[in-house]
């Protein structure tokens, strides 16, 4: 193995989404409208719950999170992809891939376990109401947003660290739009089979652990919300864990369905359009099906712009 070769690799290049002209301006006004909306939407709502005494509860607590995470992931590629749509030559540092990876590794970790907080969040509140505020304590709320942070960062460091310790003699064409682990470890002129077994066990880890929290969570909600006698109680009950459970159904199944695939240069590829949905399209949709379905957030945006229309008017 020539690792002399590692040193001259100080860049990667992107091959990008597409090399057409008329579908890279489509591609860039597409993405840059979807980047500005995450970003005033998602700054939005935490600024809203920020300033909205009636919204400062457990669960908005854990919202306001994902929404700072979903701000930072889709910044970690967006601003980068856009730059890159009408460059000739896309091209990344091998110090800016590291960093982008790492980066998009710790906020995805990130958000699966912040959902899973959230699914906790709800179990209390539905089948232990009375305990609600007994039991998501203050401390208890911090150690469950820390808790995903930190699991985050081990992830994003250990792939980080695994994955550019690896020579990469060339090609330095990333088959993507990002530094993504996939396409990175199919670089690499080295056995992977550590990688990918790392990725295995990190992924699985994160996504049985995070999922058996979210499955039992509900599976208790279930049970209590069928105890409810009156139909309105139910139709309540079910709202309030209505958007959590979209926001989970989405968010999972595309990360399964990019990492779970057999690696393959046509799978690559339906790689690099996924990810486009967790990248740019998720962060985007989740305020917007938690504002669309939580009446709390609706009636805290319609005070605000009624005060805000109060003291123009003044």
């Amino acid at each position: 193995m020539d690792y002399a070769n590692q040193t001259l690799m100080n860049e990667f290049l992107f091959m990008g989404l597409t090399n057409c002209f008329q579908y890279q301006v489509i591609l860039f006004v597409i993405f840059l409208l979807v980047y500005l909306v995450t970003f005033l939407e998602n700054l939005g709502l935490i600024t809203l719950i920020w300033i909205d005494s009636r919204l400062h509860t457990p669960m908005y607590f854990f919202l306001s999170h994902l929404s700072f995470v979903d701000v930072c992931s889709s910044s970690v590629a967006g601003p980068k992809m856009l730059t890159d749509i009408f460059m000739e030559k896309k091209v990344i540092s091998f110090f800016g891939c590291a960093a982008q990876l790492w980066t998009i590794c710790l906020f995805l970790v990130t958000g699966s376990f912040l959902l899973a907080s959230m699914a906790y969040d709800r179990y209390v509140a539905i089948c232990k109401p009375l305990f609600y505020i007994l039991i998501m304590s203050q401390r208890v709320c911090v150690q469950l947003v820390v808790g995903p942070y930190m699991m985050g960062l081990i992830a994003a460091v250990t792939h980080t660290v695994f994955t550019f310790r690896l020579p990469y003699c060339g090609p330095k064409i990333i088959n993507h739009f990002f530094c993504d682990l996939i396409p990175l470890l199919s670089l690499a002129c080295a056995d992977t089979q550590v990688n990918k077994l790392l990725l295995f066990i990190i992924g699985g880890f994160t996504g049985v652990l995070s999922g058996v929290i979210i499955v039992v969570s509900y599976m208790y909600v279930l049970i209590a919300v069928l105890k409810i006698r009156s139909a309105d109680g139910r139709r309540r009950a079910f709202s309030t864990c209505s958007s959590h459970l979209t926001v989970v159904s989405i968010f999972y199944g595309t990360l399964f369905f990019t990492y779970i695939r057999p690696n393959s240069t046509s799978s690559l590829d339906i790689n690099k359009v996924v990810s486009v949905f967790y990248t740019a399209v998720i962060p985007m949709l989740n305020p917007l099906i938690y504002s669309l379905r939580n009446k709390d957030v609706k009636d805290s945006f319609r005070r605000m712009f009624e005060r805000k229309k109060f003291l123009m008017s003044r």
